[in-house]
């Protein structure tokens, strides 16, 4: 995620907050308060250019770094990382905002990954839009390995196509999976219902390795 009133200056009504004048000068008296009031973002649209100060002050006061996905296969909890404390706040301000619900893993493999964050649903899509749009650099220099269980951000590296630059997705290893060492930062590890994530991965898929049956994440939550 004007127009100009071309008539003449006779012929234009002036309107103020508490009263509308026509133009034969007739004053009608409108109540402020009966007016609709905008609602004001609690968080400033994100952008590439913001984004990072934003998170650098959003985990000093948001220090929670456990989170339980729920599914329609059972629940999978993961300990975030705070060495990464970037992708951690940005995971956290997500689940906060409500963006996971209804997401889905629309990539899914047997023995390797499963991945998610990302829809089809315009709804979703217009919770993107009004969250922002922007990247979170790389952090892959903080001793992880893509082993079993981690959980990892695809890489800001929009030069190559192949890797998702989107902070709104994410994938969990299924197994020992060193090549992407380096490549895509990994922010933190499961720690109950890794065989619900392999559960998804068996099911049926296209040929694109999208779920024949949408497999959904119905929400994120964040545990004590």
């Amino acid at each position: 995620m004007n127009c100009e009133d071309k008539q003449s200056h006779k012929n234009k009504s002036t309107f103020t907050a508490d009263s509308l004048v026509t133009k034969q000068g007739q004053k009608k008296t409108k109540a402020i308060d009966s007016l609709p009031v905008k609602k004001q973002r609690e968080y400033p649209l994100l952008s590439s250019k913001n984004a990072m100060e934003f998170f650098l002050q959003y985990e000093k006061e948001h220090k929670e770094n456990k989170v339980r996905l729920v599914t329609d296969f059972g629940n999978i909890d993961i300990l975030l990382f705070n060495e990464t404390k970037f992708h951690r706040a940005n995971f956290i301000y997500l689940t906060k905002q409500g963006y996971f619900e209804n997401t889905q893993f629309y990539r899914v493999i047997e023995n390797y990954i499963i991945q998610g964050g990302s829809t089809d649903d315009r709804k979703v899509m217009k919770k993107r839009t009004k969250i922002g749009k922007y990247l979170l650099p790389t952090d892959t220099k903080r001793g992880f390995r893509h082993d079993k269980g981690v959980i990892s951000m695809p890489s800001s590296d929009i030069d190559n196509p192949y890797k998702l630059a989107s902070p709104y997705e994410f994938f969990i290893t299924l197994s020992n999976q060193y090549q992407l060492d380096g490549d895509y930062t990994i922010f933190g590890r499961v720690i109950s219902g890794l065989d619900v994530a392999n559960k998804i991965a068996e099911v049926e898929t296209d040929d694109a390795d999208w779920p024949l049956q949408n497999v959904y994440i119905k929400t994120v939550e964040i545990l004590e």
